[in-house]
Protein backbone atom coordinates (compact mmCIF):
# COMPACT_ATOMS: atom_id res chain seq x y z
CA UNK A 1 0.00 0.00 0.00
CA UNK A 2 1.55 3.28 -1.02
CA UNK A 3 1.00 7.12 -0.28
CA UNK A 4 -1.02 8.97 -2.48
CA UNK A 5 0.32 12.55 -3.07
CA UNK A 6 -2.70 15.38 -4.48
CA UNK A 7 -0.46 17.19 -7.41
CA UNK A 8 -0.84 21.12 -5.69
CA UNK A 9 -1.88 23.10 -8.63
CA UNK A 10 1.16 25.89 -9.92
CA UNK A 11 0.47 29.52 -9.83
CA UNK A 12 1.33 31.79 -11.99
CA UNK A 13 3.54 33.49 -9.52
CA UNK A 14 5.66 30.55 -9.35
CA UNK A 15 7.04 30.17 -13.37
CA UNK A 16 10.35 29.94 -13.68
CA UNK A 17 11.30 33.26 -14.91
CA UNK A 18 9.89 35.01 -12.29
CA UNK A 19 11.28 33.43 -9.23
CA UNK A 20 15.10 33.55 -10.41
CA UNK A 21 17.32 34.97 -13.39
CA UNK A 22 18.82 31.40 -13.40
CA UNK A 23 15.82 29.32 -13.50
CA UNK A 24 15.25 28.41 -16.58
CA UNK A 25 18.97 26.70 -16.42
CA UNK A 26 18.22 25.32 -13.17
CA UNK A 27 15.10 23.47 -14.84
CA UNK A 28 17.28 22.29 -17.58
CA UNK A 29 19.79 21.00 -15.17
CA UNK A 30 17.42 19.29 -13.04
CA UNK A 31 15.91 17.63 -16.07
CA UNK A 32 18.94 16.35 -17.76
CA UNK A 33 20.22 15.17 -14.29
CA UNK A 34 16.54 13.33 -13.41
CA UNK A 35 16.80 11.93 -16.91
CA UNK A 36 19.89 10.78 -17.01
CA UNK A 37 19.75 8.86 -13.29
CA UNK A 38 16.30 7.10 -14.07
CA UNK A 39 17.45 6.24 -17.43
CA UNK A 40 21.76 5.64 -17.09
CA UNK A 41 22.64 5.98 -13.61
CA UNK A 42 20.12 3.04 -11.93
CA UNK A 43 20.84 0.58 -15.25
CA UNK A 44 24.75 0.69 -14.21
CA UNK A 45 25.49 2.78 -17.01
CA UNK A 46 27.12 5.87 -15.42
CA UNK A 47 30.55 6.07 -16.98
CA UNK A 48 29.82 8.48 -19.25
CA UNK A 49 29.83 12.41 -18.00
CA UNK A 50 26.23 13.82 -18.77
CA UNK A 51 24.24 16.65 -18.44
CA UNK A 52 27.98 19.00 -17.61
CA UNK A 53 27.16 21.53 -20.03
CA UNK A 54 23.65 22.37 -18.28
CA UNK A 55 25.56 22.15 -15.10
CA UNK A 56 28.42 24.68 -16.12
CA UNK A 57 25.80 27.17 -17.46
CA UNK A 58 23.56 26.92 -14.32
CA UNK A 59 26.47 27.23 -11.94
CA UNK A 60 28.11 30.32 -14.15
CA UNK A 61 25.08 32.06 -13.90
CA UNK A 62 24.84 31.25 -10.29
CA UNK A 63 28.20 32.70 -9.87
CA UNK A 64 26.99 35.58 -11.44
CA UNK A 65 24.02 36.32 -9.37
CA UNK A 66 26.12 36.21 -5.80
CA UNK A 67 28.80 38.54 -7.44
CA UNK A 68 25.55 40.78 -7.78
CA UNK A 69 24.11 40.23 -4.49
CA UNK A 70 27.44 40.75 -2.66
CA UNK A 71 28.20 44.05 -4.53
CA UNK A 72 24.44 45.10 -3.66
CA UNK A 73 24.94 43.85 0.26
CA UNK A 74 27.66 45.94 0.04
CA UNK A 75 26.57 49.01 -1.34
CA UNK A 76 24.00 48.43 1.34
CA UNK A 77 25.74 48.21 4.38
CA UNK A 78 28.16 50.96 2.81
CA UNK A 79 31.48 48.78 2.85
Amino acid sequence: MGIIREKKPKSSSSSPSSTSPCADLRAAYHNCFNRWYSEKFVKGQWQKEECVAEWQKYRACLSVILVILAFAECDFLLC
